[in-house]
């Protein structure tokens, strides 16, 4: 007679971590394997799906979130890095009633084509105008060059924040 044997059934899944993270000025807690990336944790834990996904390899910029108002990748942060963090997504931008001056500039600029890469770069454009009021063209280019528009529309998006950094320049915005 032959017996088989079959692994143990889990029961209780992977370990988890508890992670309280500060999103968009609210604060959530929950339980998390230590390998999650933020991005999995904004989009699947929190219905946050502004947040977009792409390369998974910190290269093309999409999944651009603000940790403490520092960008990250997303798709390459852990989740329990983020932990007492305060989380920044694209959601968080709107005030829920009126637009971020950054995503006015965006839709009267036409820098939306497909507009998959447009959280990462919105994401970008406020931590520089975050750091640096006064941007001029240069810095605003060297600063997204690290986002990729599969659309190629790169003028476009530039002249935006161009459009609002000029406008902070001008008091128009605080």
């Amino acid at each position: 007679m032959t017996e088989s044997v079959s692994e143990p059934v889990a029961t209780s899944g992977p370990p988890r971590m508890p992670v309280t993270v500060d999103v968009n000025g609210v604060s959530v807690s929950r339980q998390v394997e230590p390998r999650s990336m933020l991005v999995d944790f904004l989009r699947e834990d929190l219905g946050l799906t502004g947040t977009k996904v792409s390369c998974e390899l910190q290269v093309c910029g999409v999944c651009t979130v603000l940790v403490d108002g520092r960008p990250v990748s997303s798709c390459t942060f852990l989740t329990a890095d983020a932990d007492g963090a305060a989380v920044t997504t694209v959601e968080g931008l709107s005030d829920g009633q009126t637009l971020h001056p950054l995503q006015e500039s965006f839709v009267d600029n036409f820098a939306l084509q497909c507009g998959f890469c447009t959280p990462g770069f919105l994401m970008m454009s406020k931590a520089l105008l975050d750091g640096d009021e006064v941007p001029d063209r240069e810095a605003i280019v060297e600063h997204l060059e690290g986002n990729i528009c599969r659309c190629t529309g790169y003028e476009p998006i530039v002249e935006a924040v161009e459009h609002v950094a000029q406008e902070l320049r001008g008091g128009a915005h605080g």
